[in-house]
């Protein structure tokens, strides 16, 4: 592998799943201007997710669509004028 390709500058930060509220701690070097205090009394950069392996339909086996942007209800609508 090449040398000083990857960043070197890991630090801990809380990614947060907002469609569920679901929170992990892991190392990243993902900016953020949000902060959250952990559950070890440690403040953290927060990053805000809309989908996690905690709420994705391949991980938790359930057939649930999140529809985040209302893109589902613009299919709908596109398609409806055509019929």
């Amino acid at each position: 592998m090449k040398k000083g390709i990857h960043p070197g500058s890991y630090r801990l930060v809380v990614f947060k799943d907002m469609s569920n509220g679901q929170s992990f701690l892991s190392r990243s070097t993902a900016g953020s201007k949000e902060t959250i205090k952990w559950e070890d009394g440690n403040d953290y950069p927060l990053i805000k997710l809309e989908i996690s392996s905690t709420s994705h339909p391949f991980f938790t086996g359930k057939n649930v669509l999140v529809d985040t942007a209302g893109r589902i209800d613009k299919f709908k609508k596109k398609y409806e004028k055509k019929k």
